[in-house]
């Protein structure tokens, strides 16, 4: 019902291939045969802790029920070592536009939404708050967020908390595309002396972040390419990607947006033949709780403890339950029969 819902809901193409194949049953199955795992090692910790005198159990079993959960251990945890790449899939890529006033940003957004999204003024200080839209970049879903204009000596407290927020948005986005006046910028010898203040500058720091120098149309003659690169190479501190572009004309609009999709796309992008990422806060919570009790079993090493095991088990068999829907003593007891022949 779940991947139903996300399917209704899909926006872009890489949406639907997510909900398309959670309505298969993909994760459903992944997380029922883990389940059916730890139901299994957990069976067999109980006969031993029930039946190790009365009935024939081999020696070894503990030890080799460890080996087995420290296998799904790392299966558990290297799925969600996954950058959050389905749920961000699913929510959209963050994408926040930050710069000095007047460098263009708004007019950025109002040009990747096709409509008036932000007021577009002269006026520096005209955007106070976060303004967003979501947009289908090259198959993906980004929300785009404008925000005010980083600038020193502002008097007015509204526009100086819409320029913390704006900071904010950079710092908490997964893609950061940081607007400067291409003009200004060449005209400065450094970043650091444009940008005077150190929160700005690390922004620049931060990786899946573009540097687009903006009005490229105002430039003279003079201003050539080869002046853009001059400059990138003179920038020490500056490692991310530069893009030379005017909004006015849509001159290097192509380009930017290319790199953009590329780097969502390597980043958070479905491989060919790679598993189902997670796409849900809700399961990622219940399989932290499952991975917690796997790791607190494997820390569980003396078999004099087998009982303290046994209940990391169940905690982790029931973690997983609630995304699969079964939790029940039913299943430990059928695992139990069908390995050991206790009682016949």
């Amino acid at each position: 019902l779940e991947g139903v819902a996300d399917l209704i809901n899909a926006e872009t193409e890489e949406q639907r291939k997510l909900a398309v194949r959670q309505m298969d049953g993909e994760l459903y199955a992944k997380y029922s045969r883990w389940r059916d795992a730890i139901v299994g090692a957990r069976a067999r910790i109980e006969a031993v802790i029930d039946f190790s005198e009365e009935e024939n159990i081999e020696d070894g079993v503990y030890a080799q029920v460890r080996r087995d959960v420290d296998v799904l251990r790392l299966e558990v945890a290297g799925h969600l070592d996954d950058r959050r790449r389905g749920e961000i899939m699913r929510s959209g890529v963050a994408l926040s536009i930050v710069g000095p006033p007047n460098s263009g940003k708004s007019t950025m957004l109002n040009k990747l939404a096709m409509r008036q999204v932000a007021i577009v003024s002269p006026i520096a200080g005209t955007t106070r708050d976060i303004v967003e839209t979501t947009l289908d970049i090259g198959g993906y879903p980004v929300v785009v967020r404008d925000s005010a204009g980083l600038r020193k000596g502002s008097d007015d407290v509204i526009e100086i908390e819409g320029i913390r927020r704006a900071v904010q948005s950079a710092e908490d986005a997964d893609v950061r595309i940081f607007m400067l006046d291409a003009a200004q910028a060449l005209e400065s010898t450094s970043l650091e002396k444009m940008l005077d203040d150190a929160d700005w500058q690390r922004l620049l720091q931060l990786p899946h972040t573009f540097v687009v120098l903006n009005k490229s149309d105002t430039l003279n003659s003079a201003m050539t390419r080869q002046a853009v690169d001059q400059w990138v190479a003179s920038q020490k501190e500056l490692n991310v990607p530069v893009v030379l572009v005017s909004c006015a004309t849509m001159n290097g609009w192509d380009a930017l947006m290319e790199q953009v999709a590329e780097d969502i796309r390597k980043t958070w992008g479905r491989s060919a033949g790679s598993s189902m990422p997670l796409t849900k806060a809700r399961h990622r919570e219940h399989l932290k709780r499952c991975l917690h009790h796997l790791d607190t079993f494997d820390r569980i090493g003396d078999e004099d403890l087998v009982v303290l095991a046994a209940e990391e088990l169940r905690a982790a068999s029931d973690a997983l339950g609630k995304i699969t829907g079964n939790v029940g003593i039913e299943d430990i007891l059928d695992a139990l029969f069908s390995e050991f022949c206790i009682g016949k």
